[in-house]
């Protein structure tokens, strides 16, 4: 006759409370490694967290080992980027058409503490490398010969090139930040707000909208501005219709004061680049050719700021063409 040994109450209490300890232990780190997973998987997929991370530019990859707290901007459709993006440039420099110098008057408020490392033509390497720079932002058409130098001092992103590729520059420039979501949301914004005020322009006139034209008075030919520049994208994004000398996919066309009666359209947007009098502004308007515009009789030329509607290059300078191009339309600028 076999005999079952049978366990002691005592020893079956003890063995669960090992196995409870061992279980428990297991279930914390568990949660504990499932917690820090997810903590850096949010910290990854968040804006600006993914560093270092590897971006491919104009001039190739430039490997950013950590969040951007020092940014040079070297052009001011970057320096429109990075202050919409919430960063205070350490370095920038001025348009380079700015008469009056110094940074645009619409980003006033967001340069004070910038520091002004121009000129554009020829960047200030010496002041760059005093601003300990961690990130430096320009272009391939305005810097390529001195990207050895820049990508010596700071990691180094260029663009192609500037003007109509803008909202492309700007996911660059967001990427090179870890800030590609605030760069996504403000882009979507925009676009809502182009479309919005296209169809209160439309409603006005009756579901026709009107043409729109961009002269430009700078120092030798007057400037007729195309599709293919900010301000033609701008112009593009509300639906306004184009007159046939600027509805070309170029960026702009030069023309003689003999031929400004290209010009007309229904609204006619000036800006002046430079000292008025170096300018063919005064041969021009008081062209009778200026005078026989159908937009000169209807009262309906809008002078408008240069530093928006050709040197800005971004967001926050499109949102200026915006306000711009409603009071010209006689409509209310969508928020």
């Amino acid at each position: 006759m076999t005999t079952h040994l049978r366990p002691s109450p005592h020893r079956l209490r003890r063995v669960p409370a090992a196995l409870l300890a061992v279980i428990i232990g297991a279930a914390a780190l568990t949660a504990c490694g499932d917690e820090d997973k997810a903590k850096g998987e949010d910290k990854a997929g968040s804006a600006g967290a993914a560093f270092p991370r590897t971006v491919t530019h104009a001039m190739g990859t430039t490997e950013i080992k950590k969040k951007p707290q020092r940014v040079v901007v070297l052009d001011t459709g970057e320096l429109d980027d990075v202050t919409m993006l919430g960063i205070t440039p350490v370095g920038a420099v001025s348009p380079h058409m700015k008469t009056e110098g110094g940074f645009p008057q619409y980003l006033a408020a967001k340069t004070k503490d910038t520091k002004d490392v121009g000129p554009m033509a020829e960047p200030n390497i010496e002041r760059i490398i005093s601003l300990k720079p961690d990130l430096i932002l320009s272009s391939k058409v305005r810097h390529a010969k001195v990207y050895d130098r820049l990508k010596g001092i700071a990691p180094t992103v260029f663009t192609e090139t500037t003007g109509a590729p803008w909202k492309e520059n700007l996911k660059v420039h967001a990427k090179a930040l870890g800030l590609e979501k605030e760069a996504e949301t403000a882009l979507g914004s925009y676009q809502k707000r182009a479309e919005a005020l296209g169809e209160e322009i439309r409603k006005k006139n009756n579901g026709t909208m009107p043409t729109a034209s961009v002269v430009r008075f700078v120092a030798g030919p007057t400037r007729l501005y195309q599709k293919a520049s900010f301000s033609g994208i701008v112009l593009a994004d509300t639906g306004l219709r184009r007159p046939a000398s600027q509805d070309v996919d170029a960026a702009m066309t030069d023309v003689s004061p003999e031929q400004i009666d290209k010009a007309d359209a229904d609204l006619v947007f000036v800006t002046v680049a430079d000292d008025p009098k170096k300018t063919q502004q005064g041969a021009v308007q008081d062209n009778p050719l200026w005078k026989g515009l159908g937009a000169v009789k209807n009262d309906k030329v809008f002078q408008v700021p240069d530093e928006t509607w050709m040197s800005g290059i971004g967001i926050q300078a499109a949102n200026h063409v915006l306000d711009d191009i409603a009071k010209a339309a006689g409509v209310d600028a969508p928020k």
